[in-house]
């Protein structure tokens, strides 16, 4: 059966894409290696986070998200039997501080530059964020509430959203490896071949997170997207006593650094469960997955110069997974610009889930002609600062 659009990977942003699609009429088939939401959106948190963008295009698209990850509750509501479980989506607000002085006066500065870009930020002293996290380490330097930050479950949402494309008449197909580009005479993707068949299409859109660039390497493409591993620890169930998201300071320069080598910086919240989730760390490694104890034992240091209290939580659980990072920090929306019939949707590193909805969106605006609600050219494949030229 010919599709309109093949999607490659069913993680959060690939059933997003499917979803918005099969939504504008078209007909979506969504192939992955393995199954829905079984590699980065497995492995992460469900953030959804203004407070670690500066102002700039992911900004904008990340508040374009926000809107859209509102909506979506009523819709799949409206959409889904009672059998898809909640997506736990949860405006829960996210808390940055400072520990240290000299990371107070960059803070600030940063929350000054986005509340000019309509971000809700607010300054707090010492007293007025410990009224927020009561467990907070004594003498914080500096605190900036972000009421915006909000937190879905990730495998769920991506099922749900794979559930609502679907409903719209997308087909999905798991456990296939894609091995070749099917073309036309003028060289054009027409579809894409995996280990188990042919899947004819009109284009091909890449989701496939960190595999990506593996992927269109495949299909005769080229793109810079490599894998970043990180590592989050899970506590044994407690009380519930961290009751936002809270982050270090450090966490915004370690999500904007490009160094390969080990970086961690301190990212703590609870969740509905009773434990209590503790990141985070950055590595270029390729994709080894072998247990980084020295990113585990950082991270728990880290950890509890925020929550003193966290030195005696059990840790019942590691677990690390890959990032799509791009050497510009922006992720590719749009279309190859050397190889005709393909498209990308990838390259968000740690802010698939946040970005994935306006995503999805822009990607179907600008495949279909639609007037886009934000400017593509920044997330374009074929801009200056990815070097891969115009199409021949």
């Amino acid at each position: 059966m010919r599709a309109d659009v093949v999607v490659v990977g069913a993680g959060i942003v690939g059933a997003a894409c499917a979803r918005v699609l099969a939504g504008a009429g078209l007909a979506v088939t969504v192939i992955d290696r393995s199954g829905a939401a079984s590699g980065t959106s497995a492995q992460g948190e469900g953030n959804i986070l203004v407070s670690d963008k500066d102002a700039g295009p992911e900004l904008a698209l990340v508040q374009r998200s926000l809107r859209l990850w509102d909506e979506l509750q009523a819709e799949l509501a409206d959409e889904l039997t009672a059998a898809v479980p909640a997506i736990e989506y949860e405006r829960k607000g996210g808390l940055v501080v400072a520990t240290t002085e000299t990371g107070a006066a960059p803070l600030l500065a940063f929350a000054a530059r986005q509340r000019a870009a309509g971000v809700d930020a607010r300054e707090l002293d010492d007293a007025v964020a410990h009224v927020l996290e009561p467990d907070l380490a004594p003498g914080v330097h500096a605190a900036v509430h972000y009421p915006e930050d909000a937190q879905v479950q990730p495998v769920i949402a991506a099922e749900a959203l794979l559930a609502s494309a679907r409903s719209r008449g997308a087909r999905t197909a798991y456990g296939e490896r894609v091995v070749g580009a099917l073309r036309d005479g003028d060289g054009r993707i027409t579809g894409v071949r995996t280990d188990r068949g042919e899947h004819p299409a009109g284009a091909v859109v890449l989701a496939a997170g960190p595999w990506s660039g593996e992927v269109a390497t495949v299909l005769g493409a080229s793109l810079p997207v490599r894998p970043r591993r990180g590592v989050v620890l899970v506590t044994t169930r407690m009380p519930h006593r961290v009751f936002h998201k809270v982050y270090d300071a450090d966490y915004v320069g370690a999500v904007g650094s490009d160094d390969a080598a080990l970086q961690t910086s301190s990212v703590i919240e609870s969740t509905a469960g009773g434990t209590v989730l503790v990141g985070s760390s950055r590595r270029q490694a390729g994709f080894d997955a072998a247990l980084d104890l020295d990113a585990v034992r950082e991270i728990a240091r880290k950890a509890t110069r925020v929550f003193p209290f966290l030195a005696d939580a059990a840790v019942m659980r590691v677990y690390g997974g890959f990032r799509p990072f791009m050497p510009d920090h922006l992720p590719v929306i749009g279309a190859d610009p050397r190889v005709a019939g393909l498209w990308h949707a990838t390259g968000h590193e740690g802010a698939g889930v946040g970005l994935a909805l306006g995503t999805a969106e822009l990607l179907r605006d600008v495949m279909t002609g639609r007037p886009p609600a934000l400017d593509p050219e920044p997330f374009s494949p074929a801009r200056a600062s990815l070097g891969l030229g115009a199409a021949a």
